[in-house]
Protein backbone atom coordinates (compact mmCIF):
# COMPACT_ATOMS: atom_id res chain seq x y z
CA UNK A 1 0.00 0.00 0.00
CA UNK A 2 2.79 2.57 0.65
CA UNK A 3 3.91 2.32 -2.99
CA UNK A 4 0.34 2.79 -4.25
CA UNK A 5 -0.27 5.77 -1.96
CA UNK A 6 3.07 7.34 -2.95
CA UNK A 7 2.07 7.14 -6.61
CA UNK A 8 -1.34 8.65 -5.91
CA UNK A 9 0.21 11.44 -3.82
CA UNK A 10 2.69 12.24 -6.59
CA UNK A 11 -0.14 12.37 -9.13
CA UNK A 12 -2.20 14.62 -6.84
CA UNK A 13 0.71 17.04 -6.43
CA UNK A 14 1.25 17.09 -10.20
CA UNK A 15 -2.42 17.85 -10.82
CA UNK A 16 -2.39 20.62 -8.20
CA UNK A 17 0.70 22.14 -9.84
CA UNK A 18 -0.95 22.09 -13.27
CA UNK A 19 -4.11 23.64 -11.84
CA UNK A 20 -2.06 26.45 -10.30
CA UNK A 21 -0.59 27.20 -13.74
CA UNK A 22 -4.03 27.29 -15.35
CA UNK A 23 -5.40 29.52 -12.60
CA UNK A 24 -2.47 31.90 -13.05
CA UNK A 25 -3.06 32.04 -16.80
CA UNK A 26 -6.73 32.97 -16.43
CA UNK A 27 -5.93 36.68 -16.52
CA UNK A 28 -3.26 36.32 -19.20
CA UNK A 29 -5.63 34.44 -21.54
CA UNK A 30 -7.68 37.63 -21.86
CA UNK A 31 -5.02 38.95 -24.24
CA UNK A 32 -3.67 42.23 -22.98
CA UNK A 33 -3.90 41.82 -19.21
CA UNK A 34 -3.44 45.53 -18.56
CA UNK A 35 -6.35 46.41 -20.86
CA UNK A 36 -8.52 43.81 -19.15
CA UNK A 37 -7.75 45.32 -15.77
CA UNK A 38 -8.12 48.94 -16.84
CA UNK A 39 -11.35 48.44 -18.74
CA UNK A 40 -12.61 50.23 -21.81
CA UNK A 41 -11.50 53.78 -22.49
CA UNK A 42 -8.30 53.56 -20.45
CA UNK A 43 -5.52 55.93 -21.47
CA UNK A 44 -1.95 54.95 -22.23
CA UNK A 45 -0.87 56.45 -18.92
CA UNK A 46 -3.39 54.27 -17.06
CA UNK A 47 -2.11 51.17 -18.84
CA UNK A 48 1.47 52.06 -17.99
CA UNK A 49 0.61 52.49 -14.30
CA UNK A 50 -1.17 49.11 -14.22
CA UNK A 51 1.71 47.37 -15.97
CA UNK A 52 4.18 48.81 -13.47
CA UNK A 53 1.98 48.19 -10.42
CA UNK A 54 1.27 44.53 -11.17
CA UNK A 55 4.62 43.74 -12.77
CA UNK A 56 3.06 42.70 -16.05
CA UNK A 57 6.22 43.67 -17.93
CA UNK A 58 8.17 40.86 -16.25
CA UNK A 59 8.53 37.41 -17.86
CA UNK A 60 5.59 35.06 -17.24
CA UNK A 61 7.80 32.62 -15.38
CA UNK A 62 8.87 35.33 -12.94
CA UNK A 63 5.27 36.51 -12.51
CA UNK A 64 4.10 32.95 -11.87
CA UNK A 65 6.85 32.27 -9.32
CA UNK A 66 6.00 35.48 -7.47
CA UNK A 67 2.26 34.73 -7.53
CA UNK A 68 2.73 31.12 -6.39
CA UNK A 69 5.03 32.21 -3.58
CA UNK A 70 2.38 34.61 -2.32
CA UNK A 71 -0.34 31.95 -2.62
CA UNK A 72 1.68 29.48 -0.57
CA UNK A 73 1.82 32.13 2.15
CA UNK A 74 -1.96 32.62 2.01
CA UNK A 75 -1.80 35.87 0.05
CA UNK A 76 -4.14 35.74 -2.97
CA UNK A 77 -3.97 39.45 -3.65
CA UNK A 78 -6.64 42.10 -3.36
CA UNK A 79 -10.04 42.06 -5.04
CA UNK A 80 -10.40 44.64 -7.80
CA UNK A 81 -14.13 45.05 -7.16
CA UNK A 82 -14.59 44.50 -3.41
CA UNK A 83 -11.29 46.24 -2.53
CA UNK A 84 -10.56 43.70 0.21
CA UNK A 85 -8.02 40.86 0.49
CA UNK A 86 -9.14 37.84 -1.50
CA UNK A 87 -8.32 35.50 1.39
CA UNK A 88 -10.84 37.32 3.61
CA UNK A 89 -13.52 37.06 0.94
CA UNK A 90 -12.95 33.33 0.57
CA UNK A 91 -12.95 32.80 4.33
CA UNK A 92 -16.29 34.62 4.61
CA UNK A 93 -17.95 32.65 1.78
CA UNK A 94 -16.57 29.13 2.14
CA UNK A 95 -18.80 28.27 5.10
CA UNK A 96 -22.00 28.48 3.04
CA UNK A 97 -20.52 26.30 0.32
CA UNK A 98 -19.42 23.62 2.80
CA UNK A 99 -22.85 23.63 4.49
CA UNK A 100 -24.55 23.30 1.10
CA UNK A 101 -22.27 20.42 0.10
CA UNK A 102 -22.77 18.51 3.38
CA UNK A 103 -26.56 18.95 3.34
CA UNK A 104 -26.72 17.85 -0.30
CA UNK A 105 -24.61 14.80 0.46
CA UNK A 106 -26.85 13.88 3.41
CA UNK A 107 -29.97 14.19 1.24
CA UNK A 108 -28.39 12.09 -1.51
CA UNK A 109 -27.52 9.31 0.96
CA UNK A 110 -30.97 9.48 2.56
CA UNK A 111 -32.57 8.94 -0.86
CA UNK A 112 -30.12 6.54 -2.48
CA UNK A 113 -29.56 4.01 0.32
CA UNK A 114 -33.26 3.05 0.80
CA UNK A 115 -33.84 3.03 -2.97
CA UNK A 116 -30.73 0.93 -3.57
CA UNK A 117 -31.76 -1.59 -0.90
CA UNK A 118 -35.31 -1.85 -2.24
CA UNK A 119 -34.09 -2.23 -5.82
CA UNK A 120 -31.71 -5.03 -4.78
CA UNK A 121 -34.16 -6.91 -2.56
CA UNK A 122 -36.84 -6.80 -5.26
CA UNK A 123 -34.43 -7.09 -8.19
CA UNK A 124 -36.19 -7.44 -11.53
CA UNK A 125 -39.60 -6.42 -10.17
CA UNK A 126 -41.62 -3.28 -10.77
CA UNK A 127 -40.16 -1.86 -7.54
CA UNK A 128 -36.66 -2.23 -8.99
CA UNK A 129 -37.75 -0.52 -12.20
CA UNK A 130 -39.46 2.29 -10.29
CA UNK A 131 -36.35 2.94 -8.18
CA UNK A 132 -34.23 2.90 -11.32
CA UNK A 133 -36.61 5.40 -12.93
CA UNK A 134 -36.27 7.77 -9.95
CA UNK A 135 -32.49 7.46 -10.21
CA UNK A 136 -32.54 7.98 -13.99
CA UNK A 137 -34.60 11.15 -13.66
CA UNK A 138 -32.07 12.55 -11.23
CA UNK A 139 -29.32 11.97 -13.76
CA UNK A 140 -31.27 13.19 -16.78
CA UNK A 141 -32.70 16.40 -15.35
CA UNK A 142 -30.29 19.36 -15.59
CA UNK A 143 -29.66 20.75 -12.14
CA UNK A 144 -30.57 24.31 -13.17
CA UNK A 145 -33.93 23.12 -14.56
CA UNK A 146 -34.76 21.24 -11.37
CA UNK A 147 -33.72 24.29 -9.34
CA UNK A 148 -36.06 26.56 -11.30
CA UNK A 149 -38.93 24.07 -10.92
CA UNK A 150 -38.42 23.94 -7.15
CA UNK A 151 -38.34 27.74 -6.98
CA UNK A 152 -41.56 28.02 -8.98
CA UNK A 153 -43.35 25.48 -6.78
CA UNK A 154 -42.10 26.04 -3.23
CA UNK A 155 -40.99 29.70 -3.34
CA UNK A 156 -43.37 31.41 -5.75
CA UNK A 157 -46.56 29.32 -5.75
CA UNK A 158 -46.66 27.82 -2.24
CA UNK A 159 -44.44 30.47 -0.58
CA UNK A 160 -43.04 27.91 1.84
CA UNK A 161 -39.37 28.64 1.29
CA UNK A 162 -37.29 31.65 0.18
CA UNK A 163 -36.06 31.73 -3.41
CA UNK A 164 -32.68 33.29 -2.72
CA UNK A 165 -30.27 34.50 -0.08
CA UNK A 166 -28.45 32.83 2.80
CA UNK A 167 -30.07 34.42 5.85
CA UNK A 168 -31.29 31.23 7.58
CA UNK A 169 -31.40 27.45 7.27
CA UNK A 170 -34.53 27.75 5.12
CA UNK A 171 -32.42 29.27 2.34
CA UNK A 172 -30.41 26.05 2.08
CA UNK A 173 -33.37 23.70 1.63
CA UNK A 174 -34.05 24.16 -2.09
CA UNK A 175 -30.41 24.26 -3.27
CA UNK A 176 -29.59 21.23 -1.09
CA UNK A 177 -32.53 19.28 -2.52
CA UNK A 178 -31.42 20.19 -6.03
CA UNK A 179 -27.80 19.11 -5.62
CA UNK A 180 -28.71 16.14 -3.43
CA UNK A 181 -31.09 14.68 -6.00
CA UNK A 182 -28.59 15.40 -8.77
CA UNK A 183 -25.89 13.20 -7.18
CA UNK A 184 -28.29 10.46 -6.02
CA UNK A 185 -27.95 8.15 -9.10
CA UNK A 186 -24.32 7.02 -8.59
CA UNK A 187 -24.94 6.25 -4.93
CA UNK A 188 -28.15 4.39 -5.70
CA UNK A 189 -26.52 2.26 -8.40
CA UNK A 190 -23.55 1.46 -6.16
CA UNK A 191 -25.76 0.47 -3.22
CA UNK A 192 -27.96 -1.69 -5.47
CA UNK A 193 -25.00 -3.49 -7.02
CA UNK A 194 -23.38 -4.00 -3.61
CA UNK A 195 -26.59 -5.34 -2.09
CA UNK A 196 -27.19 -7.78 -4.94
CA UNK A 197 -23.65 -9.08 -4.53
CA UNK A 198 -23.94 -9.29 -0.73
CA UNK A 199 -27.30 -11.07 -0.81
CA UNK A 200 -25.73 -13.82 -2.89
CA UNK A 201 -22.87 -14.50 -0.48
CA UNK A 202 -22.57 -17.55 1.75
CA UNK A 203 -22.82 -15.62 5.05
CA UNK A 204 -26.23 -14.28 4.02
CA UNK A 205 -27.48 -17.74 3.08
CA UNK A 206 -26.16 -19.03 6.40
CA UNK A 207 -27.99 -16.29 8.29
CA UNK A 208 -31.21 -17.14 6.49
CA UNK A 209 -30.70 -20.85 7.19
CA UNK A 210 -30.44 -20.05 10.91
CA UNK A 211 -33.92 -18.57 10.73
CA UNK A 212 -32.98 -14.91 11.24
CA UNK A 213 -35.67 -12.40 10.24
CA UNK A 214 -35.37 -11.16 6.64
CA UNK A 215 -35.12 -7.52 7.78
CA UNK A 216 -32.20 -8.32 10.06
CA UNK A 217 -30.43 -10.29 7.35
CA UNK A 218 -30.79 -7.42 4.88
CA UNK A 219 -30.01 -4.48 7.17
CA UNK A 220 -27.42 -5.96 9.50
CA UNK A 221 -25.53 -8.47 7.39
CA UNK A 222 -25.92 -7.49 3.74
CA UNK A 223 -26.21 -3.70 3.96
CA UNK A 224 -23.19 -3.27 6.22
CA UNK A 225 -20.95 -4.89 3.62
CA UNK A 226 -22.68 -3.24 0.66
CA UNK A 227 -21.96 0.24 2.06
CA UNK A 228 -18.18 -0.24 2.12
CA UNK A 229 -17.62 1.05 -1.47
CA UNK A 230 -19.94 3.99 -0.76
CA UNK A 231 -17.41 5.41 1.71
CA UNK A 232 -14.90 6.02 -1.08
CA UNK A 233 -17.55 7.56 -3.34
CA UNK A 234 -18.61 9.99 -0.61
CA UNK A 235 -15.30 11.85 -0.68
CA UNK A 236 -15.32 12.13 -4.47
CA UNK A 237 -18.90 13.41 -4.58
CA UNK A 238 -18.18 15.85 -1.76
CA UNK A 239 -15.37 17.32 -3.86
CA UNK A 240 -17.70 17.59 -6.85
CA UNK A 241 -20.33 19.31 -4.73
CA UNK A 242 -17.89 21.88 -3.34
CA UNK A 243 -16.35 22.55 -6.73
CA UNK A 244 -19.50 22.31 -8.83
CA UNK A 245 -21.93 24.49 -6.91
CA UNK A 246 -21.40 27.58 -9.07
CA UNK A 247 -24.64 27.23 -11.06
CA UNK A 248 -26.85 26.36 -8.09
CA UNK A 249 -25.42 29.10 -5.86
CA UNK A 250 -25.89 31.60 -8.68
CA UNK A 251 -29.54 30.58 -9.21
CA UNK A 252 -30.37 30.84 -5.50
CA UNK A 253 -27.98 33.77 -4.85
CA UNK A 254 -26.48 31.70 -2.05
CA UNK A 255 -23.54 33.69 -0.77
CA UNK A 256 -20.85 31.01 -1.15
CA UNK A 257 -17.75 30.36 -3.21
CA UNK A 258 -19.74 29.43 -6.30
CA UNK A 259 -21.69 32.68 -6.23
CA UNK A 260 -18.46 34.56 -5.54
CA UNK A 261 -16.95 32.98 -8.67
CA UNK A 262 -20.00 34.06 -10.69
CA UNK A 263 -19.68 37.63 -9.38
CA UNK A 264 -15.95 37.72 -10.10
CA UNK A 265 -16.62 36.75 -13.72
CA UNK A 266 -19.29 39.45 -14.03
CA UNK A 267 -17.05 42.11 -12.47
CA UNK A 268 -13.86 40.87 -14.17
CA UNK A 269 -12.38 40.45 -10.72
CA UNK A 270 -9.54 38.16 -11.79
CA UNK A 271 -7.66 37.75 -8.48
CA UNK A 272 -10.85 36.42 -6.86
CA UNK A 273 -11.58 34.13 -9.80
CA UNK A 274 -8.02 32.80 -9.78
CA UNK A 275 -8.17 32.08 -6.06
CA UNK A 276 -11.59 30.39 -6.21
CA UNK A 277 -10.63 28.17 -9.16
CA UNK A 278 -7.37 27.19 -7.50
CA UNK A 279 -8.96 26.51 -4.10
CA UNK A 280 -11.86 24.45 -5.45
CA UNK A 281 -9.55 22.42 -7.66
CA UNK A 282 -7.13 21.71 -4.81
CA UNK A 283 -10.02 20.71 -2.54
CA UNK A 284 -11.24 18.25 -5.17
CA UNK A 285 -7.73 16.83 -5.62
CA UNK A 286 -7.30 16.41 -1.85
CA UNK A 287 -10.68 14.69 -1.45
CA UNK A 288 -9.92 12.40 -4.38
CA UNK A 289 -6.64 11.48 -2.71
CA UNK A 290 -8.53 10.74 0.51
CA UNK A 291 -10.87 8.53 -1.49
CA UNK A 292 -7.87 6.60 -2.84
CA UNK A 293 -6.53 6.18 0.71
CA UNK A 294 -9.89 4.86 1.93
CA UNK A 295 -10.19 2.47 -0.99
CA UNK A 296 -6.64 1.24 -0.42
CA UNK A 297 -7.38 0.64 3.25
CA UNK A 298 -10.60 -1.24 2.45
CA UNK A 299 -9.12 -3.35 -0.38
CA UNK A 300 -7.08 -6.29 0.99
CA UNK A 301 -5.10 -6.55 -2.25
CA UNK A 302 -3.88 -2.96 -2.01
CA UNK A 303 -3.12 -3.30 1.70
CA UNK A 304 -0.85 -6.23 0.92
CA UNK A 305 1.03 -4.41 -1.85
Amino acid sequence: MPVYLAKRLGLALLVAFCVSILAFLLLRLQGNAASALAGEGASAEDLAIIIETYGLDRPLVVQYASWLGNVLQGDFGTSYFFKTPVAELIFDKIGNTVILALLSLAIALAISIPLGVLAAVYSGSWIDRLCSLVSLMGQALPSFFLALCLVMLFAIKLRWLPASGADSWRNFVLPSLTLGYYITPPFMRLVRAGMIDALGNDYVRTARAKGLPARRVVLKHALRNALVPVVGLVTVQLGLLIGGSVVIESIFALDGLGYLAYQSISYRDFPVLQAVVLLLSVVYVVLTLLSDIVNAWLDPRLRAS
